[in-house]
């Protein structure tokens, strides 16, 4: 780390210890396709809300555009008889929580910390900010058009093959293609793929859209080649500008969840694609630390965005797997997220943000395993689940002879208290302590 690096982190601790101004803290929270954001920040909040010191309170909003993130109602479906999973959340929102600590000798110092819950689809918009249309398209045809997933691409890839090679530019025919390509990445993610572009696509930005999102990929040069070329540039643009507007410039920790284990049940290629899609999104992040960047901020007489001082990794649904096996759960997410060529605090969790098996040893075949039970929804007897060994590493091809078993659909335990002394969790308070060390 530089010495401004040094100076940086020094000044901002001068900040956080002075009792004369309060210090936020915004944390961005997101994650791959159904990694479960909605119930990590559900987890987040009544795990800090239960604590006795510092004692954290819900804090209001203010004037602001963003929508409050709904926790007292995520939690009264945790809290239920029987408990309910929380609804998914589909757009960005907002948690805030404050708190007064007290410190010898200074004033009370007084703390807001505020998670930012947005798609993990416009995490992946990221990596386009270094890539022109012509080496976009070329990536996500050549991705497309791999053999396993043939059937869901493949009327979009007639239609775009069977365009002329000189075809005018046309906006029925852009509209059209644009229908079929967002239709393809629909199916593509229910098929549990995550690498996905752009992401506005599968999650449109609140208000109108504008006539540059009817773009998709297309090989050659042709008049109307260009005009998705302009479109994707109009796009990447909008991506840079919402990275130095209000709502996401202020964040300065990144929490992103991803499900691992389901894409390890998908298959050799929903884990592949898994994989690059973390890969992508963490090599993506080395953007908060150009100098080129902070030069094009200051030009537009703008503060640059802040630098993201800490990122954690997390795979969720640690619960579906026994105890031992959770360390190669968290080695295995290590291996799929590094942050290359930056001086930002990484580390790697495996985590069940609310619990929903116990641990237990199961004899199959007259052999001891290590298993989970836990009451599937819908059920009232507990049901034994071994889904088979977690990698502590990329998987080779031997692993996928045997392909990892069926990850049940568990419901949540029972809340203690009806939540108020917190969510049975894994891993959540070391996550914390890791976000949150040089504050709390």
């Amino acid at each position: 780390m530089s010495w401004l690096d040094d100076l940086t982190s020094g000044l901002q601790r001068a900040a956080f210890s002075s009792g004369f101004f309060p210090a936020t803290v915004r944390i961005g929270v997101t994650g791959l396709s159904r990694a479960g954001k909605t119930a990590f920040l559900t987890s987040v909040a009544a795990a800090l809300l239960a604590r006795p010191s510092p004692r954290f309170t819900l804090a209001p909003l203010g004037a602001g555009e963003v929508p409050r993130f709904d926790h007292e109602r995520h939690l009264a479906a945790l809290a239920a008889d029987p408990p309910r999973w929380p609804e998914r959340t589909n757009s960005v929102s907002l948690l805030a929580l404050a708190a007064q600590i007290d410190q010898p000798l200074l004033p009370p110092r007084r703390l807001r910390l505020e998670f930012l819950d947005y798609p993990g689809e416009w995490l992946l918009d990221l990596p386009l900010l270094t890539q022109s249309y012509a080496t976009w398209s070329a990536s996500m045809l050549r991705r497309l058009e791999a053999p396993g997933i043939a059937p869901l691409t493949q009327p979009f890839l007639a239609f775009a093959s069977g365009l002329p090679a000189r075809a005018p530019a046309n906006e029925a025919v852009a509209a059209a293609g644009t229908k079929l390509y967002r239709d393809m990445l629909q199916a593509l993610r229910g098929a549990g793929l995550a690498y996905l572009q752009p992401g506005r696509h599968l999650m449109p930005a609140p208000g109108p859209e504008p006539p540059w999102l009817a773009f998709f990929p297309l090989r050659g040069e042709s008049p109307f080649a260009t005009l998705l070329s302009k479109r994707y540039d109009a796009y990447v643009e909008a991506v840079r500008r919402d990275l130095a507007s209000p709502l996401f410039a202020n964040v300065d920790r990144l929490v992103v969840l991803a499900d691992v284990l389901s894409a390890l049940h998908g298959g050799e290629a929903a884990f592949a694609d898994t994989q690059a899609a973390l890969a992508a999104a963490a090599g993506a992040l080395r953007w908060r630390f150009s100098w080129a960047e902070a030069f094009a901020a200051l030009t537009d007489l703008r503060l640059p965005p802040k630098i993201i001082s800490r990122v954690a990794f997390a795979a969720t649904k640690a619960d579906h797997v026994a105890d031992r096996q959770r360390g190669n759960l968290a080695a295995l997410m290590k291996n799929l997220a590094q942050v290359p060529g930056t001086g930002v605090k990484t580390a790697h969790f495996a985590i069940a943000s609310v619990r929903c098996t116990e641990d237990f040893v199961w004899t199959l075949e007259g052999r001891p395993v290590s298993a989970v039970r836990g009451r599937v929804l819908g059920q009232h007897v507990l049901t034994r689940s071994y889904p088979g060994e977690v990698p502590d590493q990329v998987p080779d091809a031997a692993f996928w002879v045997h392909p990892f078993l069926a990850l049940p659909e568990f419901e949540p335990m029972r809340l203690p208290d009806g939540g108020r002394l917190g969510v049975p969790n894994i891993g959540i308070d070391a996550l914390l302590a890791f976000i949150l060390e040089d504050v709390l």
